[in-house]
């Protein structure tokens, strides 16, 4: 089965570019959105572990509630806390970058303002995480 994806962003119109430019870059598993905290709670407690994401693409700037503030709480949940978190986000402050590591990234990109430059990125997002880096759904064969 193939790998999926989460990406956590409120903007419909960001998810849709994201969703093209992984489309463009070869992609061929499934991306899932949610549009804020609250229903990344409820995707991920009706999908772990049976159908857990192999990583989650997460933005900062969430209506309700900030991203980093989302993040502790994967973090802290021995469920979630596996699987990682890399902050897709527009900010570059630096403020923002160790904020989110301390809370428990996996990684920190900055969106580009290119859509070629979003295709590029979004390759070698899901080249890393999802075909060499080891997740625990395939610990036993690596």
């Amino acid at each position: 089965m193939p790998l999926s994806m989460l990406l956590i962003d409120d903007s419909p119109g960001e998810c849709e570019l994201f969703r093209q430019a992984l489309t463009q870059s070869g992609y061929k598993g499934r991306l899932d959105i949610t549009d804020g905290s609250h229903a990344a709670m409820t995707y991920l407690n009706d999908h772990v572990p049976s159908d857990e994401p192999a990583l989650i693409l997460l933005d900062l700037k969430l209506k309700g509630e900030r991203g980093v503030d989302l993040l502790k709480r994967l973090k802290q949940d021995a469920r979630f806390a596996p699987i990682p978190v890399v902050i897709l986000t527009s900010s570059d402050d630096a403020m923002d970058v160790q904020a989110c590591y301390q809370a428990g990234a996996n990684g920190y990109v900055v969106k580009p303002g290119q859509f070629d430059d979003l295709v590029s990125l979004s390759l070698h997002l899901w080249k890393f995480w999802l075909e060499h880096n080891c997740t625990r759904r395939m610990a036993t064969s690596c």
